[in-house]
């Protein structure tokens, strides 16, 4: 595990939710009863955050905030298919070993079914900074051969972030000639993975797995839910990032 990986992890997790409501929630708690006030109004917003963030109609709108329009692909777009890792499930009794995360697989299936109906090389993409043996890449290979009987061209192993995910695979497929992709990610990953790509010098056509149709709004939507929490954090993970990203240019 690298320091650098755990220390911005470690600062991401105070300006995400949970922890940011709950912190403030907190403060509110343990001011002095002269400042009862301040206290009361900061707990309602840490009542009022969990709240909305919760809900998966709140989640839905951040989420849609990221995800560009899908385009249909053709197979003359790009040269080569680049799957970006999502993560890895360390340690995993059932599989032996390190195997990929819900993120990193959802990427591989559609990767997968992708190079079978465009005939497009594939680049995997992605380190082990948080420690292991096997890169997200090396376990990304393994299962596109083993679970989805396709074989991939270059792995890149050594990337801790999204940006060093573009830098390294541009390295690489500059080598092999190629300058144009299909970028692989999640919807919500596209807004700021594509711009890496791009600065890296790869003309980059989006592929994005995970958008969902557009089912209406029904009373569910209003009321909270682990899901809609859970998506909430990765669309304000993603938003943070970007603006991260804009700061470090």
């Amino acid at each position: 595990m690298t320091i650098s990986w755990l220390l911005t992890n470690f600062l991401a997790a105070f300006a995400l939710p949970p922890l940011n409501l709950l912190l403030l929630g907190s403060i509110g708690l343990w001011l002095p009863r002269r400042k009862w006030k301040l206290g009361r109004a900061l707990i309602f917003l840490c009542v009022s955050g969990l709240w909305l963030l919760s809900t998966p109609i709140v989640a839905n709108l951040l989420i849609d905030s990221l995800k560009p329009s899908p385009i249909g692909l053709t197979g003359k777009e790009a040269d080569a298919i680049v799957i970006l890792g999502g993560g890895r499930n360390r340690d995993s009794l059932e599989y032996g070993g390190d195997t990929l995360s819900r993120y990193s697989l959802e990427r591989v299936r559609y990767g997968a079914w992708l190079a079978k109906r465009l005939h497009k090389p594939i680049l995997v993409t992605g380190g082990a900074p948080d420690g292991g043996i096997l890169s997200e890449g090396d376990i990304m290979r393994t299962a596109l051969q083993s679970e989805f009987g396709v074989e991939t061209r270059w792995v890149e192993r050594y990337s801790r972030n999204t940006r060093e995910n573009a830098r390294n695979s541009a390295e690489i497929l500059r080598e092999a000639g190629i300058q144009r992709i299909y970028l692989i990610t999640h919807s919500w990953h596209l807004s700021r993975a594509m711009p890496e790509f791009v600065a890296a010098g790869l003309q980059v056509t989006p592929a994005g797995t995970g958008y969902s149709m557009n089912k209406g709004i029904s009373p569910l939507d209003f009321l909270p839910s682990a899901h809609a929490l859970d998506d909430s954090y990765l669309a304000l993970h993603e938003w943070i990032g970007l603006l991260w990203y804009r700061i470090r240019n």
